[in-house]
């Protein structure tokens, strides 16, 4: 008998692996490359090489990631969108993917018809930060304080018309207040000019401000999520600050060349519904201060058309310069 249960078992699992293995001839590619239009080391690259490990392993099929920075994510992403639509190169970025539309005064792809948007992969929340000694405790003594002294406040971000500039003046908008933008080359000399006092306010994400909050060097005031960071409970959202529906989190996104609900479309989306379900997931973007993504297919692809048209709006009412 236990002869038997032995043998059973034992096509059973060759069955599974019988089974995976046709699973992986009928993805249509046997590589996958997936492009981070950013350097390595950033949150987005973090992501998308854990992202990669785990498509590897769903697919059946080899998987490599491949840094192509420059012009804030638009050199890649013009890689992507110019290769064959078969799955064979995807696209792993941030925020910048719908900002661009409205910043640049051209692209060399179209935004919205060039891609198929396969999931959010992560979300994070920015975090409104003040020096220590700053004057004003919340964020409505903040607002008020801004409104005393209209235009003489303001606010550091890592540079034009990134995630943390644009939380800044849909704050600016939202709050009715007046307080100058001083863009830095990106997020870490920002902090250490606000950690020294030369720039008394600024909005970066949490895995920037947590080590810096924690030292005591700088206070936290708010979150730009519509629900608490786990990583700071004790911080309010903007929303419940005062400051009502305010929401602008960073977020990371997976697209492919416009696919059309193709078969290798489908098989992505599938893929990556069970990855960011997946407690690893949860783990590993926990230390990384994100959390796992929910949309995938045509719900992101609604998400990513909602974003496009508010941060337009934003950059329109703010009168950012194109570039």
């Amino acid at each position: 008998m236990k002869k038997l249960t032995r043998l059973v078992l034992s096509c059973l699992a060759m069955t599974f692996v019988m089974l995976s293995g046709a699973l992986a001839q009928n993805f249509p590619v046997s590589q996958i490359k997936i492009i981070v239009p950013f350097p390595a080391g950033g949150t987005t690259d973090i992501l998308a090489r854990f992202v990669a490990q785990y498509l590897g392993e769903k697919l059946g099929v080899t998987t490599i990631v491949e840094n192509r920075p420059g012009a804030s994510g638009t050199i890649g992403s013009e890689v992507v969108a110019k290769s064959p639509a078969d799955g064979s190169v995807l696209l792993v970025t941030a925020t910048h993917h719908v900002i661009n539309l409205s910043l640049r005064k051209s692209l060399p792809y179209e935004t919205q018809k060039d891609f198929s948007p396969i999931a959010l992969i992560a979300t994070a929340p920015n975090a409104l930060v003040v020096t220590r000694d700053f004057p004003a405790k919340s964020v409505a003594e903040l607002i008020e304080l801004a409104k005393k002294q209209p235009g003489k406040l303001s606010f550091g971000s890592a540079g034009v018309g990134g995630a943390n500039h644009l939380s800044g003046e849909l704050f600016k908008q939202m709050a009715g207040i007046n307080i100058e933008h001083i863009p830095y080359k990106g997020a870490a000399p920002a902090m250490n000019d606000l950690i020294g006092g030369h720039i008394p306010i600024m909005f970066d994400t949490l895995p920037t401000v947590l080590p810096a909050a924690e030292a005591g060097n700088i206070r936290v005031l708010a979150v730009t999520s519509l629900t608490r960071a786990a990583s700071l409970p004790n911080a309010p959202t903007l929303d419940e600050a005062g400051v009502k529906g305010f929401e602008a989190t960073a977020w990371f996104g997976m697209y492919m060349p416009q696919a059309n609900g193709s078969p290798a479309y489908t098989k992505l989306v599938a893929a990556m519904k069970e990855i960011l379900a997946a407690p690893a997931t949860r783990e590993k973007f926990a230390t990384q201060g994100v959390e796992p993504g929910k949309l995938t297919g045509a719900e992101f692809t609604a998400f990513v058309d909602s974003e496009i048209k508010k941060w337009g709006a934003v950059v329109k009412t703010a009168n950012v310069p194109q570039e």
